[in-house]
């Protein structure tokens, strides 16, 4: 993976009420218990916003990926397999495991080391080519669609933007930010997005193209990393990236590419919408990078 620097500070507070403990001494055990061959290679946490796993750059080619809770580990299983699968159809680079710790008496749940990417995160308002960015995006959407679907893992977010569980938290999320945004414009835009049609048929989608899952290069994108949520459904929400990262004239290059009609282009500013707004409230005091990124979230999609 890579050095998170684009959202802000680390988050070294406990975001989680059922996040495991996680340093460099533990990394340490599990990798002497485990794959000795690396014990004795630095370790130097990365500096991320990521919310669901701890990494560890282990010496100057490799990371080491830890979940946090039980909810990440058993999305890790599907890291295992399918970056491997999908890699080869791809653009850019995508992380593949090169080992799986299991589970011991130091840590519960599997974890896994992975090739270090090089690169930076991009930072919101300051990309070095905004259209090109926006290009390399549309293009690795283009190709992720293109891939067969068949035996793919379901998409957690590749569901209606009306499906009972994402309307509810959408909606408890939006009864929380009274003093943050307009809540009735809010509403209103959840109320017809979720009364528009859903595409036909299920594609592969990432699942959470954020800043904090991009890496560029020379301003271009180099590789898209955690795959934790990919999988096959509306493949709407990979839209996303148009409104937590790119500024507006890069936004309409991304749709151009990408072709989007207009339904499906008020559903994916919803999901962009909806998935702000449930961060938001929950990680304000914990996860300034995200809570930022966020609010800037809110204010393209609502202002």
């Amino acid at each position: 993976m890579a050095l998170t620097v684009a959202l802000s500070q680390y988050v070294a507070m406990r975001m989680h009420a059922d996040e495991i403990d996680i340093d460099s001494g533990l990394v340490r055990r599990l990798l002497a218990a485990q794959f000795p061959h690396w014990a004795d290679l630095p370790i130097e946490r990365v500096d991320s916003s990521g919310t669901d796993n701890a990494m560890y750059r282990l010496g100057s080619e490799l990371a080491v990926r830890l979940p946090r809770r039980q909810f990440v580990a058993d999305g890790l299983r599907k890291e295992q397999h399918w970056p491997a699968v999908l890699a080869p159809q791809l653009p850019v680079e995508v992380p593949v495991p090169v080992a799986v710790g299991e589970p011991d008496d130091d840590f519960p749940f599997p974890w896994a080391v992975l090739r270090w990417i090089d690169g930076r995160n991009p930072v919101v308002g300051a990309l070095a080519d905004p259209e090109a960015l926006a290009l390399d995006l549309a293009e690795f959407v283009q190709a992720l669609r293109k891939i067969d679907p068949t035996g793919g893992p379901a998409q957690s977010r590749g569901v209606p933007l009306g499906s009972p569980g994402r309307d509810a938290l959408t909606r408890e999320a939006i009864s929380q930010l009274h003093d943050d945004i307009d809540t009735g414009e809010a509403l209103a835009l959840w109320d017809r997005a979720i009364t528009l049609p859903e595409p036909p048929g299920v594609f592969w989608s990432h699942g959470d193209l954020s800043p904090g899952n991009v890496l560029v290069r020379d301003g271009r994108l180099s590789a898209v990393i955690d795959f934790g949520g990919v999988g096959i459904g509306d493949p709407t929400v990979d839209l996303v990236v148009a409104w937590n990262l790119l500024p507006a004239d890069a936004r309409s290059v991304f749709r151009a590419e990408l072709d989007v009609d207009d339904d499906t282009w008020e559903r994916g500013r919803a999901w962009a919408m909806s998935i702000a707004l449930v961060q938001l409230p929950y990680y304000r005091d914990t996860n300034p990078g995200l809570s930022a990124n966020s609010r800037h979230v809110l204010s393209e999609v609502l202002g």
